[in-house]
């Protein structure tokens, strides 16, 4: 590693599913009190809003949306100026669980989405591409089985995703029966937002994912300063198409940590009794051979306890993590023990092929990752 790991924080940050949370925006919003009954996290611009657009920023944390507004404004004035403050996402601080979170308003244990890389009955499945090392898993694991819960309380509303999006297991699962709007370029949703405003829908669901990609490829700098001003742009495009009455609410799937080349293997100690290992470099689940799970969890808390946090999949559940309730079938879905970043590092898996050389990253249960802004601007 390049210097010493830096400690982002003392304790993991358990998801607030009973209050300010992702989980609570979709239910709130269309719910039957709609916009006249909002909870009391949601800026007061929105209540009583006649019609609501919805867009989700990719990779947009809280903490890192404010550092860049409090160093250089000018590449976030459109941010700076909403109403609005953070939220938490849900755990693990990932895109396929906080998705599948917003677009359901369940939480990761109703949902069954429960990370990057999940484990069924033996076969990891990478969840964005559906697919593990024998290739495609959508003929064995059904997209509506996999993840029961409808989106958007059961109602069909319109989507705006990018066009490479469409017809992949991931959208089925958390976007299903939709009416979607595919977009190839960011200008598109603006054109489209105002047509369906002016036609009366009530909601409108965007996805935006370049945030997310920038702080992967190239971390914080010059090229995520840029990226956030054109995440930025978009914002005040779409702002400025909104008729009267409407209003558009922004947050975000996670956060990010500036990793770089700050990664390791799991010592040979933790990784001697397990089986395999599913999660992603900042939370790994080991999922230990039959009977050594207590000895996994004892060399992890040796070897990483100072970078990390070690829990059981019992201590998981019990705390909360996954929300109030974890089904027996999502439980299952879940490794032995949680090696959870709590320093800027990550672990890497030989099994795992997925991964480019990222720097960002994220999936822990850190400030960093778990708080995300939840903001809004109404007609101009």
């Amino acid at each position: 590693m390049s210097r010493t790991p830096r400690i982002i924080d003392a304790n993991p940050r358990c998801p607030d599913y009973g209050g300010a949370c992702v989980t609570n925006i979709v239910p709130a919003l269309l719910g039957p009190g709609g916009t006249d009954k909002l909870p009391a996290f949601f800026p007061d611009i929105v209540r009583g809003a006649r019609q609501v657009v919805l867009l989700v920023v990719d990779g947009l944390g809280w903490h890192q949306l404010q550092d860049r507004i409090r160093q250089n404004p000018s590449c976030a004035p459109t941010f700076a100026a909403m109403q609005g403050g953070a939220i938490t996402t849900i755990a693990p601080t990932t895109t396929v669980t906080a998705l599948t979170s917003i677009a359901t308003g369940a939480a990761p244990g109703e949902h069954g989405m429960v990370g990057y890389r999940i484990d069924f009955a033996g076969r990891v499945v990478q969840m964005l591409r559906w697919a593990d090392d024998r290739g495609d898993a959508r003929h064995r694991l059904m997209p509506r089985d996999v993840q029961p819960c409808p989106p958007f309380l059961g109602a069909t509303i319109p989507v705006l995703s990018k066009a490479e999006f469409d017809g992949t297991a991931f959208t089925e699962a958390h976007l299903r029966d939709q009416k979607l709007f595919s977009w190839r370029a960011p200008s598109s949703m603006v054109v489209d937002v105002r047509s369906l405003l002016a036609r009366g829908e009530k909601f409108v669901y965007c996805y935006y994912d370049g945030v997310d990609k920038i702080a992967h490829e190239r971390g914080f700098g010059e090229h995520y300063d840029a990226e956030v001003l054109t995440a930025d742009r978009i914002v005040a495009d779409i702002a400025s198409v909104l008729p009267a009455g409407a209003v558009l609410v922004v947050t975000a799937d996670h956060g990010q940590v500036m990793v770089g080349d700050r990664t390791s293997l799991l010592h040979p100690d933790v990784t001697r009794h397990l089986s395999y290992q599913s999660g992603e470099g900042r939370f790994r689940w080991l999922h230990a051979n039959s009977g050594r799970a207590d000895e996994v969890a004892a060399a992890a808390r040796s070897h990483h306890g100072d970078v990390a946090w070690v829990m059981t999949r019992d201590e998981m559940v019990d705390g909360g993590f996954f929300g109030r309730h974890v089904s027996d079938v999502v439980r299952r879905r879940l490794g032995d023990v949680a090696v959870m970043a709590k320093a800027d590092v990550s672990f890497d898996d030989p099994a795992d092929k997925s991964y480019f050389d990222l720097q960002c990253r994220h999936g822990s249960l850190t400030s960093d990752e778990i708080d995300v802004p939840l903001l809004a601007i109404g007609a101009r």
